[in-house]
This record gives structure tokens, C-alpha cells and sequence, in this order.
């Protein structure tokens, strides 16, 4: 199966960007599955003016990108809470490659606050539907991210592992559900 995690903030210093490498340390260690990261940072589009259906039709310097949304059979968000939502970033991404037919979503959020995101979750649960995707109901909410991943995506608040576990299994069971010839165990 194959997995990618967009780590939604544009931010040059991005707090979420940890937890998204956690993330893809950890899938990549644990199952078989091909298991990528999209940067938005690395994606700089435009406002949207066209969007793309196929790798084909995509511009050559948004071809790689084409490639992986296209060939992705489920997303892993991971976004900051920007006003009470996720980033105009991540929003744009799909925006270009829309309706991401029956492919598995999880979704994350991270803040230096106590709430962790969680009005952010509400309205990627929109945009999940509106893609015509399906969303994991467990999602990882994380609140003061910086006191649980280090700048290189490892975790340093152990207490914190649980909660991780429990997104990933649940996770994994779903799109392996839609995938059965790919499933795997997670540990």
C-alpha cells in the first residue's frame, strides 16, 4: 500500500513537520508499505487556477507530486490549527488534485497550545468528505508539540506513545480493510 503524510505548514520552523517525520519513521520501521512525506513547504503552488486529474496533464515540475498523490491508496494529514482551521497550504494541495476517490485519510493536528488542534480536526473532516475520501475516526490530536517531538521527529514524551499506537492501528486497520492483499501488522 502506499501511505503519504503531508506535513501541512508552510512554516520555515514547523513544530508539525516533527511529528509528520515521526510518523513516517514509524510506519516505514513497523509495516511494508511504501511509505512517503509531502512537504508543502517544498510544493510553493499557486493560487489555484487549474486542476489536475492525471499525472499527464500535470505541469512537468508538478509531475513527482502528480505521481504520488495519484498512486497514494491513503493520506496522512498533518496541519497546525491556522484560525480555528487547517493551513491554505495543505487546502491548496488539494484543491490542484481533488477527489481522491475511497482512499483512507488520517488526520493529525499539532500546537504549542493545550488544545492540540482540535478545532482544526472538525474542518479537515470536511475537506476529507468533499474529496469523496474516508476519514479514520481516530484521529491524533497533539498539544504542546514542542514537549513531545524533538526537531528531528523523535518522541521524547513517552506518555505520548499510547496515543500514537492507537491512530496508527486504527489507522492501518482501515485502509487495510479497503486493501486486504496489503495488510500487515503493526506493532
Amino acid at each position: 500500500m502506499n501511505v503519504e503524510i503531508i506535513s501541512g505548514s508552510p512554516r520555515r520552523e514547523s513544530a508539525t513537520y516533527r511529528v509528520a517525520l515521526h510518523l513516517q519513521k514509524l510506519l516505514a520501521a513497523s509495516t511494508h508499505h511504501h511509505v512517503g512525506l509531502i512537504d508543502v513547504r517544498e510544493w510553493p503552488f499557486p493560487l489555484l487556477q487549474e486542476v489536475f486529474t492525471s499525472v499527464e496533464i500535470a505541469p512537468d515540475e508538478f509531475k513527482p507530486l502528480a505521481r504520488c498523490m495519484f498512486s497514494a491508496n491513503a493520506f496522512i494529514l498533518v496541519t497546525p490549527e491556522y484560525n480555528g482551521s487547517y493551513t491554505p497550504a495543505l487546502k491548496n494541495i488539494f484543491d490542484h488534485f481533488p477527489k481522491q476517490h475511497r482512499k483512507i485519510f488520517g488526520l493529525v493536528t499539532a500546537s504549542h497550545g493545550l488544545l492540540g488542534g482540535m478545532r482544526a480536526t472538525q474542518q479537515l473532516q470536511l475537506l476529507v468528505n468533499a474529496l469523496f475520501g474516508i476519514g479514520s475516526p481516530y484521529m491524533l490530536i497533539t498539544p504542546q508539540v514542542e514537549k513531545k517531538f524533538d526537531g528531528e521527529g523523535n518522541l521524547i514524551d513517552e506518555n505520548f506513545k499510547k496515543n500514537i499506537d492507537i491512530f496508527m492501528r486504527e489507522f492501518l486497520w482501515l485502509a487495510e480493510r479497503l486493501h486486504p492483499e496489503l495488510q500487515t501488522v503493526f506493532n
